[in-house]
C-alpha cells in the first residue's frame, strides 16, 4: 500500500503522520461515557471510532458519539470571550480578551453581592456533568444558596424517589442474575444503549422481559410482553401488580418482616387497584396485567429499568417511580442477588461502585445563614430531600422577584429550551440585570448573555473520570484547545481566585481539589496520568457488594411509607406511593390527545446536536409521530404539516405515520429550535414532589395546515 492509500485509509504511521489517541465522548449521560479513538493528523481530528479496549463500550459508539468530529469543528464555535453590544437576544458582540472578561465578570458579581448580598446571584449547571463539584462549591463559597442544574428536570426525581425509600442515591439491576426485567419507559436501542447488549445476552440465558412502553420500539418487539400503557399510567399499573404479587404470594414474607417499613399500608392501599380497575386506568386488559404479574412472581429475582428521566417526567413522576420501586422490596429483590443493587454516585455524575468524598467537597462551604434557595419554598420535599435550587422555578424568581429578587445569573451550558414553558426562561434571560454563560457555541441562551466564554470539549483537555466496576482514567487532551477555549473548571478556579472567595482548596488547582474528593481511596492521579490512554483497575478500592449498603432512613428499613414524606407534613404529599391522574387541566373536548414531548432520537440530544450535520441529517425536520387511524380520522397524511396545540402554545411540524404509536396519543421529538417542544408546556405543570415538568402528557389538539 502507497502512503497515498494509506492516508486515503486514515492508516497510523511515520509515513501518514497520523496518531492514534485515546479519550472519552462526553455527549450524553455521564454514567456510560465512552471509550473513543481518535485518529489524529496536524493536530487536528480526522476519524474518530470506539475503543476496543475500553471496559465501558468495547468498541461500540453511537450515532451521536460517532458526530463527535462535527461537534468540535463547528463553524460557530466560540472564538474569544465576547461582550454584548447589542439588545439581549440580538447575538451582537465584541470580542475580548479573558483578562477583560474575568474582570469585567469579577467586579459585577461582587458588586451585585455587595449591594444586594450574595443570594441574589444563581449559579447554573447545564450542559456535562464533570464540572459540577467545582461550580457547586463556587456558589457556596461566594455565598450563594443557589446552585441548580439541568437536574432539575432531568435525574434528580429518581434520586429522590430512592433516598425517600432506602436512602441510596442510585440503583442499578442486576441483569446478569435476574429472572424477570421490567422495563418502565426502557427503550436501550435509542437510550443508553450500552444496556442493550446486555439485555439481549441475559434474555437469551433465560431471563423474562417484560417492556412497558406506550411506543412499540426495538425493546419491545423482542420482549415476552409488551404492556403499552396509557401516557402517566406506569405507577396504577406497578400497583396493581403489587396487589396481584400479594394476593398470590408471589412475595419475600421474610425480607418484609425483617427490611420494609409500611408493608401494611400499602397492602391495603393496593388493594383498590384491581385487574380491572387498573386496566381501566392504564388501557390494559385485566389478562395482561395477570400475566405480568404471574411472570414477575414465577421468576423472581426481579431486575427493573432505574429510568432516570422517562419515568418521571409526568404530574405524578416521582409517585410513579416510588410505585415502581416497591416491587424491588416486597419480592424481597432489593439489596439481593439479580435485583436492584444500592450504589454510589462516585465523582462527577459517575457510578464507580465505590464511594468517594465528593459531596463533601461540594457542600462543606454551603451558607448557612443565607435565605432557603429558589424554589425550595413551593417544593418542600426537593429542598428536604436535595436542598439545591430547583432550577426551573429560575424564570418565577427572575421575573416576580418572588421569594426574592435575583440579579445575576451564571451559567456554563445555559438552554432555555430544556425548562418548562420555554418562553417564560426566555423572557427571564432577556430581563435580569447580568447574565454570564459559558459555552462551546453561541446558542439562543448565550445570545442573551452580557458576557459570553468560550469552552473546550472532552477531546481539548485531560480529565479524571471513573467508570463502573473500579476503574479511573486520567486522559490527555487528544488536540490543543481550538481559538481561545478554555476547561471549564480552569475558569471556574479563575473565577474563584479573582472573587477572592474565603476557599484555600477552590484558590489552588484541580488536582488539588480532585485529590481532596478521593482523599479515602488509594487512587493516584499522577500514575493515572502515567496511563491516559485507558481507564485503570484500582487496587485496593473498597467496593460495595450487596447486603453492604444498609438502609439510611429513619427506620433503617425500605420505607414504603415514608417517614421523610410523613415528617415533612407538606400539603398534598402522600407518604405512600399513591396514584393521582398525571394530565393536565386543559379542556378535553378542545384538546382531545395526549401530547409526549421529551422524545429522543438517534442522532440527538436535545438541541447540542441539532447543529451538527451529521446528526442532522438523521432526522433534518422536526416532526411528530402520529397513529394511522388518528390521521385518517383528521384527513392528514403522511410529511403533511400539522399545527400542534396546547393550551401553552402552539407549532407547526411534519406529520410521521407510525403505528408503533397508539391512537390518541402525539409524540414529538424535542430540541428543535424551530418547534420548541417544550414551548409547548405549562410553566406550572409540574411534579409537587420533585418540581420536575410533566414533558410527556400534556393534552393537545392536531390539525392539518392548509397551503396558503
Amino acid at each position: 500500500m502507497t502512503t497515498k492509500e494509506r492516508l486515503q485509509a486514515k492508516l497510523p504511521g511515520e509515513d501518514t503522520g497520523i496518531t492514534l489517541h485515546n479519550t472519552f465522548c462526553d455527549i450524553c449521560a455521564p454514567g456510560p461515557h465512552c471509550g473513543v479513538t481518535c485518529y489524529v493528523k496536524d493536530g487536528k481530528i480526522i476519524k474518530l471510532e470506539g475503543t476496543d479496549a475500553h471496559p465501558t463500550n468495547h468498541g461500540k459508539l453511537c450515532a451521536r458519539g460517532l458526530s463527535g468530529r462535527d461537534y468540535v469543528y463547528r463553524k460557530d464555535r466560540i472564538r474569544t470571550p465576547l461582550r454584548r453590544v447589542g439588545e439581549k437576544g440580538a447575538g451582537e458582540f465584541e470580542p475580548i480578551s479573558w483578562d477583560e472578561a474575568m474582570e469585567e465578570i469579577t467586579e459585577k458579581l461582587l458588586s451585585i453581592r455587595r449591594e444586594s448580598g450574595a443570594s441574589s446571584t444563581a449559579f447554573y449547571c447545564g450542559y456535562e456533568k464533570w464540572y459540577r463539584p467545582f461550580l457547586q462549591r463556587l456558589a457556596y463559597s461566594y455565598g450563594s444558596v443557589n446552585y441548580g442544574s439541568e437536574s432539575s428536570s432531568c435525574f434528580t426525581s429518581t434520586i429522590m424517589s430512592w433516598k425517600c425509600a432506602t436512602g441510596a442515591e442510585m440503583v442499578q439491576p442486576d441483569l446478569g442474575h435476574a429472572g424477570v426485567f421490567l422495563g418502565f419507559c426502557a427503550n436501550p436501542g435509542i437510550s443508553s444503549y450500552l444496556m442493550n447488549g446486555g439485555l439481549q445476552a441475559n434474555h437469551r440465558r433465560g431471563m423474562k422481559v417484560i417492556i412497558i412502553d406506550p411506543r412499540i420500539t426495538p425493546a419491545s418487539q423482542s420482549a415476552d410482553l409488551h404492556l403499552r400503557v396509557k401516557p402517566g399510567t406506569d405507577g396504577a399499573l406497578a400497583l396493581g401488580l403489587g396487589r396481584e404479587l400479594i394476593r398470590h404470594g408471589w412475595i419475600d414474607q421474610d425480607y418484609i418482616r425483617e427490611n420494609v417499613h409500611g408493608f401494611e399500608a400499602y397492602r391495603d392501599y393496593v388493594e383498590q387497584f384491581t385487574p380491572e380497575k387498573t386496566a381501566e386506568i392504564t388501557g390494559l386488559t385485566p389478562e395482561e396485567i395477570c400475566l405480568a404479574a404471574r411472570m414477575v412472581g414465577e421468576n423472581l429475582p426481579l431486575a427493573i429499568n432505574p429510568s432516570n428521566a422517562s419515568l418521571v417526567h409526568f404530574k405524578n413522576g416521582m409517585q410513579n417511580h416510588r410505585a415502581v420501586m416497591a416491587l424491588s422490596a416486597i419480592t424481597g429483590s432489593y439489596d439481593r442477588v439479580g435485583g436492584m443493587i444500592p450504589t454510589y454516585l462516585t465523582y462527577a455524575h459517575s457510578i464507580g461502585g465505590f464511594e468517594t468524598m465528593e459531596p463533601e467537597f461540594s457542600i462543606e462551604k454551603y451558607p448557612k445563614d443565607g435565605p432557603i434557595p429558589i424554589g425550595c419554598d413551593r417544593f418542600p420535599l426537593w429542598h428536604k430531600v436535595i436542598g439545591e435550587m430547583q432550577a426551573c422555578d429560575l424564570p418565577r424568581a427572575i421575573l416576580t422577584g418572588k421569594p426574592y429578587p435575583l440579579r445575576a445569573l451564571y451559567a456554563h451550558g445555559m438552554n432555555f429550551r430544556m425548562f418548562p414553558g420555554a418562553a417564560e426562561m426566555e423572557q427571564a434571560l432577556k430581563k435580569i440585570e447580568f447574565f454570564v454563560d459559558t459555552d462551546l457555541f453561541l446558542t439562543d441562551s448565550a445570545k442573551y448573555a452580557d458576557i459570553v466564554l468560550p469552552a473546550c470539549s472532552s477531546y481539548e483537555r485531560g480529565e479524571f473520570k471513573v467508570f463502573g466496576g473500579g476503574f479511573a482514567q486520567y486522559t490527555s487532551p487528544v488536540i490543543q484547545p481550538l481559538y481561545e477555549s478554555r476547561r471549564d473548571d480552569e475558569i471556574i478556579l479563575e473565577l474563584a481566585r479573582r472573587l477572592d472567595v474565603e476557599d484555600a482548596l477552590l484558590k489552588s488547582d484541580r488536582d488539588t481539589c480532585i485529590r481532596h474528593m478521593l482523599r479515602n481511596t488509594p487512587i493516584d492521579l499522577d500514575a493515572l496520568k502515567q496511563h491516559p490512554e485507558l481507564p485503570q483497575k484500582i487496587a485496593g478500592l473498597h467496593m460495595v457488594g450487596v447486603g453492604q449498603h444498609g438502609f439510611q432512613t429513619p427506620t433503617g428499613k425500605f420505607e414504603l411509607d415514608s417517614e421523610i414524606i410523613r415528617e415533612l407534613g407538606a400539603p398534598g404529599l402522600d407518604s405512600l406511593p399513591t396514584y393521582r391522574p398525571s394530565e393536565d387541566d386543559a379542556d378535553p373536548e378542545r384538546y382531545p390527545m395526549i401530547l409526549s414531548t421529551g422524545i429522543r432520537i438517534p442522532g440527538g440530544l436535545h438541541s447540542r446536536l441539532h447543529d451538527c450535520p451529521s446528526a442532522r441529517s438523521l432526522r433534518p425536520d422536526p416532526m411528530a409521530d402520529l397513529n394511522p387511524v388518528d390521521a385518517q380520522h383528521l384527513g392528514i397524511c403522511q410529511g403533511d404539516s400539522v399545527a400542534i396545540e396546547t393550551a401553552h402554545g402552539r407549532v407547526t411540524v411534519l406529520a410521521n405515520l407510525t403505528d408503533i404509536i397508539p391512537a390518541g396519543m402525539v409524540s414529538l421529538y424535542h430540541g428543535y429550535r424551530e418547534a420548541d417542544a417544550n414551548s409547548l408546556l405549562s410553566y406550572d405543570h409540574r411534579d409537587p414532589y420533585s418540581g420536575f415538568p410533566g414533558y410527556r402528557c400534556i393534552r393537545c389538539s392536531i390539525r392539518k395546515e392548509e397551503k396558503p
